[in-house]
């Protein structure tokens, strides 16, 4: 099967959009991933899945950290920004979590310690121990078949 094929057909999965994010020496950087989920409740755990050519990859092999950013649904310009399809935008600022990198407005953002990594394919998972989590009440920022999209709530009809 050819790769167009297979990433139509993984497309068709809809996702939130997270902003993975880390920082060494002071210096942070991020990228937008859908490649995210959550592992196990005891330990708490969650795994993200980074491509071998991600400037974040080495950053977070050498940090042992990263936090996941699970963007709201008015953060779509953030997300484009951390996947590089914006070439003139604002200056991003870091808030923190457990003294990690997070951002602001995100619907949650939880901060990890790499507990494991696997070279699986082409991408590394990076398994994190959860340190703290941060939740805010908004609507997620969706992703499907290659497009942003919202959630449209539904009424429920009492009968």
């Amino acid at each position: 099967m050819d790769d167009r094929k297979f990433r139509t057909a993984m497309g068709k999965f809809a996702t939130g959009v997270t902003v993975i994010a880390t920082e060494v020496e002071g210096d942070v950087l991020g990228m937008t991933a859908n490649a995210f989920m959550s592992v196990s409740l005891n330990p708490k755990l969650v795994v993200v899945s980074i491509g071998k050519n991600a400037k974040i990859l080495n950053k977070i092999k050498e940090s042992k950290i990263f936090t996941v950013n699970i963007l709201a649904a008015d953060q779509q310009e953030l997300s484009m920004i951390f996947a590089g399809q914006l070439k003139e935008h604002k200056k991003v600022t870091f808030d923190r979590l457990d003294g990690k990198p997070v951002l602001a407005g995100a619907l949650a953002q939880i901060a990890c310690e790499v507990s494991a990594e696997h070279v699986e394919g082409d991408h590394t998972l990076f398994i994190g121990k959860v340190t703290d989590i941060h939740l805010e009440d908004v609507e997620p920022l969706l992703f499907y078949s290659g497009k942003y999209r919202s959630l449209t709530e539904e009424k429920l009809v009492t009968l």
